[in-house]
């Protein structure tokens, strides 16, 4: 309702009642869940916080609030983090991919962090067959023609040779439906493994497969930051 300054005015002023009764002019400690809090006659309730939540995503579970056939969900995964929350997640990764998927009840960052004008960064990890030469990596990085129009400029770096397969990453700031999977094979080299690395300034770190944090703090003003105004 209030700044800090402006509260402390408030409450010195008589305006505010805590269960009825005027607190102290320098104010008290309540409970939000169990006292009942009035300023100037209108009862004031705090907003519930948003979550923010980084899973690590295993291969083999389903980004979707109700499994199919008895598969397993990344809401499976969260417990009692999810009790009485409507989570959604914030984009997409298919069954086949890993790694880092955001889930929170923040609709308005959420629609920001995957609007294609904001421009946010996915980072992801593929092992693929052969070993992607430089024509091939300049054509991802330059954008590929798929069957829903050319790709946006990516920036993609062979990282290491496995036999016949390599490591690339690929960092891509659209969410066409398997884009990474399809980009890479449009240049000769189908995915084998996929993992999601980084989502804007949010990373996969240590985070075990399946499991999970909350973001708080400088990351998640960072992320809120990567959204735009």
């Amino acid at each position: 309702m209030a700044s800090r300054r402006a509260a402390d005015e408030l409450i010195a002023s008589g305006a505010v009642r805590v269960n009825g009764r005027v607190p102290p002019p320098k104010g008290m400690l309540i409970d939000p869940e169990s006292d009942s809090i009035r300023v100037q006659g209108r009862t004031v309730v705090p907003p519930a916080g948003r979550r923010y939540i980084a899973v690590n995503k295993p291969t083999g579970v389903l980004v979707t609030a109700r499994g199919t056939a008895g598969r397993a969900t990344v809401f499976d995964l969260l417990g009692e983090a999810s009790a009485g929350r409507r989570l959604f997640a914030v984009g997409r990764l298919d069954i086949d991919t890993s790694g880092l998927l955001l889930l929170t009840d923040d609709g308005p960052l959420a629609h920001a962090l995957t609007h294609p004008s904001h421009e946010v960064d996915k980072e992801y990890l593929a092992v693929v067959r052969g070993v992607p030469g430089e024509a091939d990596l300049e054509r991802l990085s330059r954008g590929v023609d798929l069957d829903d129009g050319r790709t946006a400029p990516a920036r993609a770096e062979l990282l290491r040779v496995q036999g016949q397969f390599a490591e690339v990453r690929l960092v891509i700031h659209e969410g066409r439906n398997r884009q990474v999977r399809r980009m890479l094979e449009a240049v000769g080299h189908p995915v084998r493994e996929l993992r999601r690395t980084a989502f804007g300034p949010v990373r996969l770190g240590r985070l075990k497969e399946g499991g999970y944090r909350v973001i708080r703090g400088p990351e998640l003003q960072a992320l809120r930051k990567a959204a735009g105004p």
